[in-house]
């Protein structure tokens, strides 16, 4: 690992030198608008934001090298661009490692790169056809997720992030190089590489994921390409064998030793879950329009374009693979065995294949056309293998499914503007797997001055009608199987509103969802005699309700200030009317009390604080590595988690380029209840220091 990080930093070292020429011919022409009269501030969208995302990276040092980088996020089906921060910021900075997330509003099985799932129901998003790679968002990306970027002069970031010993700690290495050959074309690559030991035995977890991306904005042509390959390999242990060990130590050596989190049993040995895969990402228009004279043009003469039309063409191709591996099984842990009772080797593939095609009216051309109006269809080949058996002898082979959806919508905004935004996209499946699938989508924000201060409100709404991805209504393994043609599509409707008041530091976001035909994965274990006590084999299935659930939810952030010291806050409380089938905390919090300065002469920035996170008890959705997904627990065996704060004390270090991070994670180990579980059976990590760096480069 180290060698290897060595190479890749002298590999970065040596593309920046060649880039720059580059960078000298840049500084040559001076503070100009890197993106010139292309007319990009018109598909950013928000052309004012433009200047108000821009990060410190481009005040710093830029009489000799220019310093400037913008980023923004692609729409995943047209292509929209949508401006966004640099990721230079360094508040949050120890916590943009955490599985749990930046708030704690996740539960994962205590490892770095470990499965995770959001406590927080109105943040999960829709499934996608391969949930396999769903659970591990804290390290994959999608591609509406990436950001591109136009750079000034070639710019580099470092990231690096270790905890622990060499024995049982955890390291991850992140890089990205980007440059802009003119001030059109973008071009560069990314880098991700994550090992985490593990404290706790078999639970090791080794990831990679990398690829290259590019853009061109011009008048007339625009496009965005990006390729992303992964690979993904995490030990399974199943969870300890018993709480106790954890709650009540004492009883489990009667009273004569503690346990190291190494020493403790778990259920599962070799056994492994791999996941591979890459996906193309491309999204290209040809705008038709006219010139004109630019506005605040510092020549006479000065011309902008102005879009009038554009052709969209957007195609994402998608493999995985997935594999699941065990050599040694404990009896009885599952209730079926199809093909081996000793060992288990289960495949899966899928592949898909998507385009758009869309036209566009564009938004702001006159000043009639006060809203863009997109017509687009959609055609998805997708394919997935399984395994099957042959005859009835326990052979097992890859079986084939296809399928095939044709949709068509329509995107009606405005995007253009201070005041008022708006955006609505609907579209039907016609023809395929999926026919009769629908989505409605609608987001709104008002932005006006009320008493000296600016306050934002913003709506979000939205129908659907989504048949289920296909590992809900298909799955072939050693240990489950199932064939749910007679899944119902499932009919969500949402409704959302959020009120911000940036004077207060006030958030408030409030929303209400119903769910019909709920479909998730179950547990259907049977009980067997073992011993003297009843016990239960494990077995996971997809399961569909078919009556109504709501969700209601609402989220308070509320931050302070007195000086230099701060007090930032978050609190959301959910209710389920079915908690048996979707059950949540009722509340989940976070605070993160810390002083903010600035020293040698406001060069050095500096944060120190602690955070906590918290939530009520609640019984949380149980993890089968069988098939890498949370399900509901056994309802006969059912274990509460929560009601346990967790503590972190931390500092936080910016100066110029280079941001770095001091942790104790978990300082409060061992303390109250020592309920120390984000999901049933699997442990928090014990106190661990963890520290990360950050360097950003401009060469």
């Amino acid at each position: 690992m180290r060698r290897f990080l060595y190479i890749y930093i002298l590999l970065l070292f040596a593309l920046a030198g060649q880039t720059s020429l580059y960078a000298q011919r840049t500084n040559q022409r001076g503070t100009r608008d890197q993106f010139g009269n292309s007319g990009f501030g018109n598909e950013m969208g928000y052309q004012e934001e433009e200047e108000e995302q821009q990060d410190s990276v481009s005040q710093i040092d830029s009489k000799t090298v220019p310093m400037e980088v913008r980023m923004w996020t692609v729409d995943r089906r047209l292509g929209n661009i949508r401006p966004t921060a640099v990721d230079t910021i360094h508040h949050h900075f120890q916590n943009s490692n955490l599985v749990g997330g930046y708030n704690g509003n996740f539960n994962y099985l205590g490892n770095l790169g470990s499965p995770r799932t959001s406590r927080i129901f109105f943040d999960r998003p829709d499934h996608t056809q391969f949930i396999f790679t769903e659970p591990y968002s804290s390290f994959l990306f999608q591609p509406d997720e990436f950001k591109f970027s136009n750079t000034k002069s070639p710019y580099t970031n470092l990231t690096y992030y270790k905890a622990g010993s060499k024995r049982d700690g955890e390291e991850r290495f992140k890089g990205i190089f980007s440059v802009n050959v003119n001030k059109r074309f973008n071009f560069g690559f990314n880098f991700d590489y994550l090992y985490g030991r593990g404290l706790y035995a078999s639970q090791s977890t080794a990831f990679l994921n990398g690829g290259l991306f590019g853009s061109y904005i011009g008048d007339r042509y625009n496009v965005h390409l990006l390729y992303n390959s992964s690979s993904l390999k995490m030990a399974e242990n199943g969870g300890i064998t018993d709480d106790k060990y954890i709650i009540d130590p004492l009883a489990m050596s009667e009273g004569k030793k503690t346990y190291q989190s190494g020493d403790i049993p778990t259920v599962l040995s070799n056994t492994w879950n791999r996941n591979k895969g890459f996906y193309v990402f491309l999204t290209q228009r040809y705008n038709l329009g006219f010139k004109q004279d630019k506005p605040d043009a510092k020549k006479k003469g000065e011309k902008e374009f102005v879009p009038v039309t554009s052709f969209i063409h957007t195609l994402e191709v998608q493999q995985y693979k997935r594999r699941f591996i065990a050599y040694q099984t404990p009896k009885n842990y599952y209730q079926n065995n199809y093909f081996n009772k000793d060992s288990t080797d289960d495949n899966t593939k899928h592949l898909s294949v998507k385009n758009t095609f869309g036209i566009s009216l564009r938004e702001g051309f006159s000043k009639w056309a006060k809203a863009g109006l997109t017509a687009f269809i959609t055609h998805e080949y997708r394919t997935f293998s399984l395994i099957d058996t042959v005859g009835g002898g326990g052979n097992s082979f890859l079986k084939p499914y296809k399928e095939n959806v044709v949709s068509v919508g329509g995107e009606f905004a405005k995007v253009q503007g201070k005041l008022l935004h708006y955006n609505l996209t609907g579209n039907i499946a016609l023809v395929g797997e999926d026919v009769g699938q629908f989505n409605v989508d609608g987001k709104m924000d008002l932005n006006f001055r009320l008493l000296k201060d600016t306050v934002r409100f913003e709506a979000h709404a939205y129908i659907k009608n989504t048949n289920p991805a296909f590992y809900f209504r298909h799955f072939h393994s050693n240990h489950y199987w199932w064939n749910n043609n007679s899944l119902s599509k499932e009919f969500r409707t949402r409704i959302e509103g959020q009120l911000s008041v940036d004077r207060w530091r006030t958030n408030l976001k409030v929303g209400v969802e119903n769910v019909k035909n709920y479909t998730y994965f179950g547990n259907t274990s049977v009980a067997f005699i073992d011993g003297e006590k009843t016990a239960y084999k494990n077995n996971v299935s997809s399961l569909q309700y078919s009556d109504n659930i709501q969700v209601f939810s609402a989220t308070l952030k509320q931050d302070f200030k007195l000086g230099i010291l701060h007090l930032d806050n978050e609190i959301t409380y959910q209710k389920s009317s079915n908690s048996t089938l979707l059950p949540l905390p009722a509340l989940s919090l976070y605070h993160n009390l810390y002083i903010s300065a600035k020293l040698a002469k406001k060069v050095l920035s500096l944060e120190i604080g602690a955070d906590v996170r918290y939530f009520t008890q609640y019984y949380a959705p149980d993890y089968a590595p069988g098939i890498g997904q949370y399900y509901l627990q056994n309802p006969n065996q059912l274990v509460e988690i929560g009601n346990y704060p967790i503590i972190n004390v931390y500092a936080n270090i910016h100066l110029k380029h280079t941001r770095i991070f001091v942790m104790m994670d978990h300082i409060n180990e061992g303390m109250g209840n020592s309920r120390s579980f984000l999901a049933p059976h699997y442990p928090v990590n014990p106190r661990m220091f963890k520290l990360g760096i950050s360097w950003s480069f401009f060469n």
